[in-house]
């Protein structure tokens, strides 16, 4: 099913144009945000920001929202109501080869979008999951960054899943749990809350984060470290988390069958996160 895509800009220009060379499309060079519209209004717009602000360092080049931009992307959530906008920067062009130019003037791409409607219906019912065979590389300098290079995550997608399963597991080569193929996780033991480090591998989501905040308020005791699959059987309960399904109870992963967390619709509903 082709992705309904309702607007472009580039640089501020409707259906505007990105220059062949380009380095987000010739080498990934850039990173990007998907942020849910809720009535009008951008989720964590600042945490976005801040995130690709913070990404686009860790790249190597400045990078910051001017007020324009800002007052752009309010005002097409307000006209769109609901959806989802995507925030793209590139490098833009330059350099020599692989090799970075000294100054470069930064590609913005915006693109609002619908969210897909079984979405909802998901954190009705929750959702399982099984490995995927292909497993992430580990690269500590790009871990966390939603960076433009994808390809592990395509490769990932083109596979076709087993009947009564809704999303991939991957692992890192250690057979550590880093993420689902479009999601952040979490294991539940009792009050003790468990999220994969992304310290070498795996995007570290702005849901992620915000979750991991409204628990800590409610007082839970939430832990990023390294989970084995192989400990998957300790755990009574896993979520998952995005800026678009907010967050999905995980009902099994292949032969593991988990309950649904009691607290995880309340989070729901803190977050405004409800479909």
């Amino acid at each position: 099913m082709t992705e309904q895509v309702t607007k472009v800009w580039v640089n501020g220009e409707l259906n505007g144009h990105i220059e062949p060379l380009d380095r987000g499309l010739a080498y990934g060079d850039g990173l990007f945000a998907t942020m849910r519209i809720v009535q009008g209004q951008l989720a964590f717009l600042s945490a976005h920001l801040d995130r690709l602000t913070q990404g686009a360092k860790r790249l190597g080049f400045s990078w910051s929202p001017s007020q324009a931009l800002v007052t752009h992307v309010k005002h097409q959530a307000k006209i769109q109501v609901t959806g989802c906008l995507k925030l793209l920067l590139s490098r833009g062009t330059g350099g020599r080869g692989y090799g970075a130019p000294a100054t470069c003037e930064i590609t913005e791409v915006i693109s609002l979008h619908a969210i897909a409607t079984h979405y909802a219906s998901w954190q009705k019912t929750g959702i399982s999951l099984t490995c995927s065979p292909i497993k992430l590389s580990q690269q500590p300098r790009l871990a966390g960054i939603k960076h433009l290079n994808r390809l592990e995550q395509v490769l990932i997608k083109s596979e076709t899943l087993p009947a009564g399963y809704q999303d991939w597991l991957v692992l890192d080569g250690l057979d550590n749990i880093v993420e689902s193929s479009m999601a952040n996780l979490f294991f539940v033991s009792g009050k003790h809350i468990v999220t994969p480090s992304i310290s070498r591998s795996g995007v570290a989501g702005v849901m992620r984060e915000q979750v991991i905040y409204a628990l800590l308020e409610a007082g839970y005791d939430v832990e990023a470290r390294p989970i084995a699959y192989s400990h998957l059987c300790h755990y009574q309960h896993v979520f998952m988390t995005n800026s678009l399904v907010g967050i999905l109870d995980i009902n099994h992963v292949d032969d593991v069958h988990f309950t649904h967390a009691d607290f995880t619709q309340q989070i729901r509903q803190t977050l405004h996160l409800t479909l």
